[in-house]
Parts: C-alpha cells; sequence; structure tokens
C-alpha cells in the first residue's frame, strides 16, 4: 500500500473514530424551569383540586414525579427566587422578604431586618454555571431580586424577556400575560434547538391581581373562584403548548421539565380580591411559616431519567435547586451551598436522606404573618415566633393541617428542635429584629391576636367569618399607610 494511501486511511479511520466517540458521548440536558408566583399546593387537579381543570400539567405529572413534599425556602417571592438562582438560604444572604418589604408600623411589637435590594452581583447565579458548560440561557418572565444594574443579563442570561405583569385578556393572551412569555419561551427553543439551553420562565400567574377569558371563566362558574380557576386553566393551557413544542422539535426525550411555585397559594382576602384560592388540607398559604404557606407544588419530567408515574413524599426544599440541576447536567457540584442535589432521588437511583430543613422569616407581612422561625425534622415541623416566646410544635404525620399543638406534650424534643434551630441561625448569619419605639399594643392586638390570619380556613368559613376577614384586611393595609402619613 503506498503511504499516500495508508495516510488517507488512517485519516478516515481517525474520523470514524471521533464521530463514534461523538455519538457516545452523553448530550447535555436541556432544562426547562417553570417557576409560578403564588401557586397552592391544593391548585392543580393532579394534586387534588376537583374544580379545577389542569389537564396537561395532569400528564406532565403521569409522565415524571410528582412531590407532595416539596417545600420553599421562604413563603414570599423574592427570597425564594433568590434561593433558587443561588442555592443559598435567604438568612444567608440576609435577603429575607419581598422586595422592598412591607414597612414598619406601630403595629408591629418588632422592627423588620434591614434587607438589601437586590441580589449582588459577587454572587454566582444558575446562569453562570450553565453558561460555563456550554448552555444558551434565558430569563422570561418576573425577576424581582434585583432593580435596574442588577437584573438577569448582569447576572448572567444571554437573554431577558420581561413580558407584562398584567395583560387584558383576549382571544391570544390571557390576564398575566401568559402567551407572550410562553412565545418568547417557544421562540427561544427553536433558536438554540442544536445546543444544550437552559430556561427559568418565571410566570407573574396566579399572584394578584388576575383575570383571565371570559369564555374561561363561564367554564369555571362552579369553582371556589371562577376567576381564579380560569387562571390557572391558562396556566395550563400554556405549558400544554411547551410541551407541544418540545415534542414537534424531537427535544422532549432530552429535556428536563421542572413544574413548581414560588411558596404557597394566597388564602386571605387582598386587594380587590375578596377570596382567591385555599390550601385543603394545609393550614394558613402564602407568608406564613405553616404548611400552607411553606408547601408548594412540584412536577419534574425527564423521559428515561425521571421514572414516570411516581408519587415521592420525600422533602425537598427549592434552595436545592442549583446544585440538582448542576448534577443532572454532569456538571461539577459548588461549594459553599446550602443547598444539596437530589438528582440521585429524582433518577430514582437512591432513597431520600434523612435530613433537617429551616427557615427564618423575621417579617410581618401583608398576609398577616409574624417574625418566627421553622425547623422540619422528619414528621416534626416546630414554628417559633420571634415576637413573643410561643413556640408550636406538629406532628405533620398525624396532623397536617397543623391544629393540635403538642409542644406541652413533648418538651424534650421541642427544646431539641429549638437548640437546632438557633445554632443554625447563628452558622447562616441570620439578621434578627429589634424592638419598635413606636410600637402601639392596640393596634398590635387588632390585626395580630384578635384576628389570627393562620386560623382562617376559606373552604370551610362562614359568610360572617368572610366579613371579618374584609374588615381585618382593611385595617392590615392601612396600617403602614397611616404610619408613612405622620408628620
Amino acid at each position: 500500500m503506498k503511504p499516500a494511501m495508508r495516510t488517507s486511511n488512517l485519516f478516515i479511520f481517525c474520523l470514524c473514530l471521533l464521530s463514534c466517540a461523538a455519538l457516545a458521548a452523553p448530550q447535555s440536558p436541556n432544562i426547562l424551569f417553570i417557576l409560578c408566583d403564588d401557586l397552592g399546593i391544593n391548585d392543580l387537579h393532579c394534586y387534588g383540586r376537583q374544580d379545577h381543570r389542569t389537564p396537561n400539567l395532569d400528564r406532565l405529572a403521569n409522565q415524571g414525579t410528582r412531590f407532595t413534599s416539596a417545600y420553599c425556602a421562604q413563603p414570599i417571592c423574592s427570597p425564594s427566587r433568590a434561593a433558587i438562582l443561588t442555592g443559598k438560604t435567604p438568612a444567608r444572604l440576609h435577603l429575607t422578604t419581598f422586595l422592598p418589604g412591607r414597612p414598619d408600623c406601630p403595629a408591629q411589637k418588632m422592627l423588620h431586618p434591614e434587607i438589601p435590594l437586590q441580589l449582588p452581583l459577587s454572587e454566582k447565579l444558575l446562569p453562570r454555571y450553565f453558561k460555563e458548560a456550554g448552555y444558551a440561557t434565558a430569563a422570561i418572565g418576573k425577576w424581582h431580586v434585583g432593580g435596574e444594574g442588577f437584573g438577569p443579563r448582569e447576572h448572567g442570561f444571554d437573554l431577558y424577556h420581561p413580558g407584562r405583569v398584567n395583560t387584558t385578556p383576549s382571544a391570544t393572551e390571557g390576564g398575566k400575560g401568559e402567551y407572550d412569555l410562553t412565545l418568547a419561551t417557544e421562540r427561544f427553543i427553536e433558536s438554540n434547538r442544536d445546543r444544550p439551553f437552559l430556561i427559568y420562565l418565571a410566570h407573574d400567574t396566579p399572584h394578584i391581581p388576575y383575570d383571565a377569558q371570559s369564555e374561561r371563566i363561564e367554564g369555571n362558574s362552579k369553582a371556589f373562584e371562577p376567576v381564579y380557576a380560569a387562571v390557572i386553566e391558562t396556566l395550563d393551557d400554556t405549558v400544554g403548548r411547551l410541551m407541544a413544542k418540545l415534542e414537534a422539535l424531537n427535544l422532549a426525550t432530552n429535556t428536563i421539565v421542572i413544574f413548581t411555585s414560588d411558596n404557597g397559594g394566597l388564602h386571605v382576602p387582598e386587594w380587590t380580591h375578596r377570596r382567591i384560592t385555599h390550601n385543603t388540607p394545609y393550614r394558613a398559604g402564602k407568608g406564613f411559616l405553616f404548611e400552607g404557606g411553606l408547601r408548594v407544588p412540584l412536577i419534574v419530567r425527564w423521559p428515561g431519567q425521571v421514572p414516570a408515574g411516581r408519587v415521592l413524599d420525600s422533602s425537598v426544599i427549592n434552595t436545592d435547586w442549583l446544585p440538582t440541576l448542576l448534577d443532572l447536567a454532569g456538571q461539577p457540584l459548588p461549594t459553599g451551598l446550602d443547598g444539596v442535589s437530589f438528582a440521585a432521588l429524582l433518577t430514582g437511583r437512591t432513597k431520600a436522606e434523612k435530613r433537617s430543613l429551616f427557615w427564618h422569616f423575621p417579617h410581618y407581612t401583608n398576609q398577616g404573618s409574624r417574625p418566627g422561625g421553622a425547623m422540619r425534622e422528619g414528621d416534626w415541623m416546630l414554628i417559633e415566633f420571634y415576637d413573643s416566646d410561643a413556640v408550636e410544635l406538629y406532628n405533620l404525620a398525624a396532623d397536617a393541617g397543623q391544629r393540635r399543638d403538642l409542644a406541652t406534650q413533648e418538651a424534650s424534643r421541642l427544646t431539641a428542635m429549638r437548640a437546632a434551630l438557633a445554632a443554625w441561625r447563628r452558622e447562616v448569619g441570620a439578621a434578627g429584629n429589634r424592638p419598635n419605639p413606636d410600637f402601639d399594643p392596640a393596634q398590635f392586638r387588632a390585626l395580630y391576636l384578635n384576628v389570627d390570619a393562620s386560623r382562617f380556613d376559606p373552604a370551610t368559613a362562614s359568610m360572617e367569618s368572610w366579613e371579618t376577614m374584609w374588615n381585618w384586611r382593611k385595617g392590615m393595609d392601612a396600617a403602614p399607610k397611616a404610619a408613612r402619613a405622620k408628620p
């Protein structure tokens, strides 16, 4: 054989080896992370809500794994989102309530700790990790972890499409800009179909104020709240569109789809909405450290990798998403995070590891909660109130609705858990409260003692109870406004 022919054959052989290696190399999975705003654990049909129609999300759950004990890092938007994007607990970030936060007022025993009004650029967020791995990245929809100079582009996303928070429902749009966000997502998928992509799709749905197409409202006339049910149905429709797009482009098999919420559903009247949703069987909702505020829906689909039709009761928290997604994508895990990867649990390689979860929420909220902390250890949930000596303890396995406080019966367990919660706060450098020099006991009694908003159950409330809550809402909204109006 001539030397030139041998060289040519060798070249062809090497090309074949390289081609085979490329075919054998695992392709990095795409990631579509769909985050809702105030969507409750009880809002989807596949979670048991009979008066809500969510056929596409039900199908997503059947094709993947649905979690029943998934938790947010904070029962309110900005800190929960910060935890997802950084893998760090809100207490460590000192970003512990929504931006800019509820103003201090005389109805509070304690002052809120100061919070930063943004995630600093020194924090490495989700997109920067994935850009280093060759991903195209997009943030579509709500941001709410920083203003000008601290937006998605500054934090590493290639594309940012904010959309509009509220829109006029029409034949082509819903009341929360859902279809505009979906269209932007579809376009990004199409543009990056030949390379791995990470999409952080953060809907404003179903945060108040909300509206929906009239035909959907009419079709949900028998629901607990017809307009809210129509908004949920609209959200479900957009998820169906994205599922169809992935399938049409032959991307479904290699795309991890995550569907979840930033915190629990809003169970009290707020703004002009007299009723919104209920988080049955769990207590309270958005803004509270009870289960209705902390538990969120979570569905994960990755065909062939995440088992289909599985329901898991294992406790996970959304601080875990950054390391989990990196792990699923085969990327190295960073150090210095509070979140831990549950990729092996997701893919069925291991069972859930025993682990305690912690929350630090030193704020009074628009929903009527008071500063506090919480800890879940196994079936036990401890809640501590910072503006009093009160502490409550519940066995969630026997009492999911947190109606029976076992603090006195389980004194030794309570002491140990309270000490663990305090030690965790010291470890993360949590910021505390200071006494309010302008404290008005009468206002505090009217807003937080005479009416305990955490005990209000929208699903069973009488008309009298609803009227009480509506009057309470007026006082809650007026309190900080009156304080700001003082000379």
